[in-house]
């Protein structure tokens, strides 16, 4: 009896786990993501999403974005499991972009990774920016389009100037708050 109960763990364990029963390999992998993307390395981070080719446009723009914006980690909660093929990752920044808008809010950036197995395959990004940031982009827009059309050009499309792009927000961000914010 006790050699057919080792026979039967024995059997267990050297099958594989799959990825629903194995989250770990996922945070993981979504883990090592958030440091490919901090480190500023852009080809670290292409190799981290290399099954998420549909994603790359927008991912990279963002990275070279959040570099020329100069963010920095101020907290890093553990990745988490948000959907059954989705993990969600949550990260606090301080960036150059509330400054200009004469804010201390420190901006929270979701990453959410879409998973097959343990690939990730999609990589989409939500954030928790304070009204100024909505209300600054549009007086841009409005007051400003050449940002658009210039640096901006194909802003979070994988477009050609990101950094570029986030100086000139940043800038504008500046100007708005001198001459467009209402007193508060």
């Amino acid at each position: 009896m006790r050699a057919l109960i080792l026979l039967l763990l024995a059997s267990c364990a050297a099958q594989p786990a799959s990825a629903a029963t194995r989250p770990d390999r996922r945070l993981a992998t979504a883990a090592a993501f958030i440091d490919a993307f901090y480190s500023f390395d852009i080809g670290r981070l292409r190799k981290a999403m290399a099954d998420a080719r549909g994603s790359m446009g927008d991912t990279l723009y963002y990275q070279q974005w959040a570099e020329a914006g100069h963010y920095v980690v101020l907290d890093r909660k553990p990745c988490r499991l948000d959907k059954p093929s989705e993990v969600l990752c949550p990260v606090t920044v301080r960036d150059d972009l509330a400054p200009a808008l004469g804010t201390s809010f420190h901006v929270t950036d979701d990453f959410h990774f879409a998973f097959r197995g343990t690939r990730i395959v999609k990589v989409w990004n939500s954030s928790d920016d304070p009204p100024e940031f909505h209300q600054a982009m549009q007086w841009l827009r409005r007051e400003r389009p050449g940002i658009f059309t210039g640096p901006c050009r194909g802003m979070w499309e994988g477009g050609p100037t990101p950094k570029d792009c986030v100086r000139a927000v940043v800038k504008g961000f500046g100007e708005f708050t001198a001459k467009a914010r209402p007193a508060l």
